[in-house]
């Protein structure tokens, strides 16, 4: 039944999905928050030599001056795989119920007796789901890293304005480690000692990564032999260029760029891959794909081979048979049950197992204990001395 094999019930689901995973949502998104606007965590303070030409670099202004300011980004990396995912979703939902591809359709989960989660629901909320911890989770990866190494970004003295006078770095190159160095304003300096790894790298490739490998895995359409490719590079060319932009500005080092490139590829990966299963349908509770495998295969005729013991079977009680059929024509309308069971003894000798032999007799004549025709009740008969 159709209808049945969709749907599949479930009660613990609602209650992992409660107890479990929006409990580690929201001790993940707490811990970003404590991380990006909270003084929770102390940033590192790195030393600097005097005149280091690797932070002299001109300040370009605040972030939300450059190129690609924050906001632009932030506002991109969470709305456009959103949006892309929940319309794809939607388009292959529907195709599946107008084409009626029941066989590669997840199950409707009935959780209790209120309960519905249709496989678009499922499907949308679990990529959409852990695309969203993905995020936070390179927030946290490039957060941790800031503030353990304190990396100074290229145009520090800039914004930091150390009195070189006053620390004696007229007389000899000396190195500056204390915080107390810097005149400049506390939030630019702060702001510069948080570079590496580069924090719209990480995310920047970690969206595009995540989205190019929905679009490669999820897409099957006739004729989107190179639109996939050109997408998803297009994708991976966007973040490529975010982290670029970093550089030219002057807000990051490369090592900082190419350190979020790498956390963010890595978090996508991982996720895809070991978490979403490449964007496959999944088996929850007490589903067992395997026997719904087996049920749904279809079936192959493969030629028969006979044993030579079936062969030797078969050819006796053929031999058997036409000693039955010959004495049937000599016996019919006789009423002598003895001189019939004489003359098919031979035969019946000759025919296989008790069981085997019933079959035949009852299978050609049809043979039964109560109103018998006279041509048939030696059989039976015979049948009751074997």
């Amino acid at each position: 039944m159709p209808l049945q094999r969709e749907v599949q019930k479930s009660r613990t689901l609602i209650y992992c999905f409660v107890l479990v995973e929006l409990v580690i949502m929201a001790g993940t998104v707490m811990l970003a928050y404590y991380f990006e606007y909270t003084d929770t965590f102390n940033v590192h303070v790195q030393g600097f030599f005097c005149f280091d030409s690797s932070y002299t670099k001109p300040y370009l202004g605040p972030e939300d001056t450059s190129a690609i300011p924050p906001a632009l980004l932030y506002a991109v990396v969470a709305g456009v795989p959103t949006l892309v995912i929940t319309i794809t979703e939607s388009v292959l939902f529907f195709l599946q119920y107008a084409t009626k591809d029941f066989d590669n359709r997840e199950k409707t989960i009935v959780t209790g007796d209120c309960c519905y989660l249709n496989p678009f629901v499922r499907r949308t909320v679990r990529f959409l789901g852990v695309y969203i911890f993905g995020l936070f989770a390179t927030d946290i990866f490039v957060n941790a890293g800031q503030v353990v190494t304190g990396n100074l970004a290229p145009h520090f003295l800039t914004v930091c304005k150390p009195n070189y006078t006053a620390l004696g770095c007229q007389q000899a190159i000396r190195f500056i480690s204390h915080q107390e160095a810097c005149t400049g304003n506390e939030d630019d300096i702060l702001r510069a000692r948080k570079t590496f790894p580069s924090k719209e790298a990480a995310l920047s490739v970690y969206a595009a990564l995540y989205l190019a490998m929905y679009i490669t895995s999820t897409v099957k359409a006739r004729g989107s032999r190179l639109a996939k490719p050109v997408l998803s590079l297009g994708l991976m060319c966007l973040a490529f260029l975010t982290g670029i932009n970093r550089v030219a500005e002057y807000r990051n080092h490369w090592s900082d760029v190419i350190a979020g490139f790498i956390i963010g590829v890595a978090i996508a990966t991982f996720l895809v891959v070991c978490v979403v299963h490449n964007f496959k349908g999944k088996t929850l509770l007490s589903e067992k794909p395997q026997t719904d495998n087996l049920t749904n295969m279809p079936m192959i005729n493969l030629p028969r081979v006979e044993s030579p013991l079936e062969k030797y079977t078969a050819s006796q009680i053929w031999e058997a048979d036409k000693g039955y059929m010959a004495v049937e024509q000599d016996y019919q309308g006789s009423k002598d049950i003895s001189a019939c069971n004489a003359s098919l003894l031979p035969f019946a000798m000759m025919a296989l197992p008790r069981q085997q032999y019933h079959q035949s007799i009852s299978g050609r004549f049809g043979c039964s204990r109560s109103k018998v025709q006279i041509h048939t009740l030696c059989f039976c008969l015979l049948y009751d001395h074997l």
